[in-house]
């Protein structure tokens, strides 16, 4: 049986991005994992995300987020993203994005998103062609 695949990206580390030392403020940390998710639902799941907030009126806000900070990113950095599936819940998804510059892993993120019914914010069951989609880079969480 082979292993689940990964979605992969790649990112730039901008100037816009980085403190006075020039390492990645870490924000703006925040900011890239964002990018990486909206790549993700573009490229993986087929479904721009602005599209899926204004016409399907339902959005994956993080609403819970466990971030470790392995190594610096740095201006002109262009780091490697491979994203993954832990948790595949009615209406959560958990993330995990690790950013790699060089072989040297920078960022091991681990990101939880609901899916919502953006008039009220109420639950709403992730839909079934948008599940299948996240089935594909499913694992189990090594941590």
């Amino acid at each position: 049986m082979s292993a689940p695949k990964a979605f992969v990206t790649q990112l730039q580390v901008r100037f816009g991005d980085v403190d006075p030392a020039g390492i990645a403020y870490y924000p703006k940390i925040f900011e890239l994992i964002h990018l990486a998710f909206e790549e993700l639902w573009d490229v993986h799941v087929g479904r721009r995300y602005y599209h899926l907030i204004r016409e399907d009126e339902i959005g994956f806000p993080l609403v819970h987020a466990d971030v470790n900070f392995l190594s610096p990113l740095r201006f002109g950095d262009r780091p490697v993203v491979r994203v993954t599936c832990f948790r595949l819940g009615r209406s959560s998804i958990g993330l995990r994005y690790v950013f790699s510059v060089a072989e040297r892993e920078c960022i091991d993120a681990r990101m939880t998103v609901a899916c919502v019914e953006l008039r009220g914010l109420a639950s709403h069951e992730t839909p079934p062609e948008y599940r299948a989609r996240f089935e594909e880079i499913y694992r189990e969480d090594p941590a």
